[in-house]
């Protein structure tokens, strides 16, 4: 597993958003959405969950909030990093062990879900194709990941 290597998401906003992964917090999640981004799951799929000064969510094909992959869930990786600004962690129920592929990327500090919620990684650059996210829980018309891919950083 390389620690070069970043995911990027190509936004209907406008732009890619290049996340560097982190394995060394949560391996289990970093290959999970490494396998889903290369298998095409995130392409065409929303941010149905966008509240500003907190976090932009996606990663449900269904664009509901109640979907996710046919994978089994994944094991809680909880580590001390925090909810900051660019941070890409997964979404969960109230199961600490039923993260699937939905994730959020935190608008600003976030710090209440500290060692609640596995990070997975941080935004590098475009940023503010996360911020130009539509808004809603669900937005009128959901910003989406055009196409989702992990390329080695440069």
């Amino acid at each position: 597993m390389s620690d070069n290597e970043r995911l990027v998401f190509h936004l209907s906003s406008g732009g890619d958003v290049v996340i560097k992964l982190r394995p060394d917090l949560a391996p289990g999640h970093v290959e999970r959405i490494k396998e889903l981004a290369k298998s095409g799951f995130y392409d065409g799929v929303p941010f149905h969950r966008v509240i500003p000064g907190f976090m932009a969510q996606g990663g449900d094909p269904t664009g509901r909030g109640t979907g996710g992959s046919d994978l089994p869930n994944l094991r809680a990786e909880f580590s001390r990093e925090p909810h900051v600004r660019g941070v890409c962690s997964m979404a969960r129920t109230q199961d600490p062990n039923s993260a699937n592929s939905q994730f959020f990327i935190c608008f600003d500090d976030a710090r209440f879900l500290d060692n609640q919620y596995t990070v997975w990684g941080e935004v590098e650059s475009g940023m503010e194709y996360v911020d130009a996210l539509p808004k809603g829980e669900p937005p009128a018309n959901p910003g989406k990941i055009e196409k989702a891919e992990i390329r080695e950083a440069a």
